[in-house]
């Protein structure tokens, strides 16, 4: 879409030129010349001041029944593991160790 109005932009700014070169006195051609390159430089300017859309997606995780909080520990070194250490990727619960680089994913065992 902006490419387009680029393009745009540029076919009405050198139809502008035109008619303000080609005016030889004629008020009304250097009127149209004068207005074609001002739409010019207000589409550009509309096209760089458009905003861009974010999508933000959030995604909640429900457990069911009595959670209680542990202490996070990494598999290989034992370190202790923070929020930051881990991501939701694709449904998986996936850490990522700060102390010794080690990423894995986190398995949980069933409860009965």
């Amino acid at each position: 879409m902006k490419i387009f109005a680029y393009l745009l932009a540029v076919l009405l700014g050198l139809l502008g030129f035109v008619f303000v070169t080609g005016a030889q006195g004629q008020w009304m051609r250097l009127a149209v010349g004068v207005v074609l390159m001002c739409a010019a430089v207000a589409l550009v300017l509309l096209v760089r001041h458009q905003t861009e859309h974010v999508t933000t997606i959030v995604q909640k995780i429900d457990l069911p029944g009595d959670v209680h909080l542990e202490g996070l520990t990494c598999r290989s070194c034992g370190g202790s593991l923070g929020k930051e250490s881990i991501s939701v990727k694709g449904g998986a619960v996936f850490i990522d160790c700060e102390f010794c680089g080690t990423a894995y994913q986190l398995d949980e065992e069933p409860k009965w």
